[in-house]
């Protein structure tokens, strides 16, 4: 065997009250939306957006349901290739795994858009709000894929390969759900962070935020193991690339989008000011 490092086996149980049993995977759900909502607090202060403790209530609230159903719905839709026509109730048991990050970005959009137009908010700024939020959530459901032992990566040589229980062949493999916590939720959030420390032109931010994640998707997925149900799908790529690549595009477009109107607005502020002060000259 490979030389490799040893799988830390972490019961995906935290702890259990007679039959309810509470999993490090929902957990992980939780922290991320407890730290993202003070996320968007502070985002809120700092921008001077003006929201209520209600608004944001009903702003957390809306975004657990679009998220939740839009990634559970889009891991069956993209990954689950009509598995589940045999146990339709297994559709719900989300705590088990299986989410769809794109369908949960598709969902949380959704919700996301239904909540601004209920509290008259541009709809792009609170995007921009939530993109900055979001890696957090990443970063903990990554690691719940970590201690869930799912989602494993490519056979490797590496120092830091691990054998993962589930994963066929007994081989060591990129530990690549940390590969994605790192990127895909550190890296980005102190990304966002840094350039949520002054507000720019709405829409910025997410298409920042989904630019880079799908970047980072696609580079991740060149070590992780390809789902089973679907193996290559195009050539050398996986579902996870192709999902990703328009993300890019649409990540780009918006920034690109953001900046150009950014600069209209202060070339009419110049113009503006040009303006007042040609006025003046006349009227001396």
């Amino acid at each position: 065997m490979l030389a490799s490092i040893a799988y830390p086996h972490i019961d995906p149980v935290a702890f259990a009250i007679g039959p309810f049993a509470v999993r490090w995977y929902g957990l992980a759900y939780v922290a991320g939306f407890v730290l993202a909502a003070l996320v968007l607090r502070e985002l809120d202060r700092r921008w001077k957006v003006g929201l209520s403790t209600d608004d944001m209530l009903d702003i957390v609230l809306v975004a657990v349901v679009g998220l939740i159903a839009g990634a559970r719905l889009g891991y069956v839709l993209f990954y689950g290739v009509g598995s589940y026509w045999s146990d339709p109730l297994s559709i719900f048991a989300f705590w088990d795994g299986g989410m769809s990050f794109h369908g949960g970005l598709v969902g949380i959009l959704l919700a996301g858009a239904f909540i601004a137009r209920r509290k008259d908010i541009p709809p792009l700024r609170l995007f921009d709000m939530g993109a900055v939020g979001a890696p957090i959530g990443l970063f903990f459901g990554r690691i719940g894929n970590f201690i869930n032992g799912e989602l494993w990566g490519r056979p490797t040589d590496v120092a830091w390969g691990m054998v993962f229980p589930r994963a066929p062949g007994d081989l060591p493999r990129h530990p690549s759900q940390l590969y994605e916590a790192l990127l895909e939720g550190l890296v980005l959030f102190v990304v966002l962070w840094v350039l949520s420390r002054r507000k720019r032109e709405d829409g910025f931010i997410l298409g920042m935020m989904i630019g880079l994640y799908g970047v980072f998707r696609i580079f991740i997925e060149f070590f992780r193991e390809p789902d089973v149900q679907l193996g290559f799908i195009a050539g050398g790529f996986t579902m996870g690339q192709v999902l990703s690549l328009p993300m890019v595009a649409a990540g780009a477009w918006l920034v690109i989008r953001a900046l150009r109107h950014g600069r209209d607005a202060q070339d009419a502020r110049d113009s503006g000011a040009d303006g007042a002060g040609s006025g003046a000259d006349v009227t001396e």
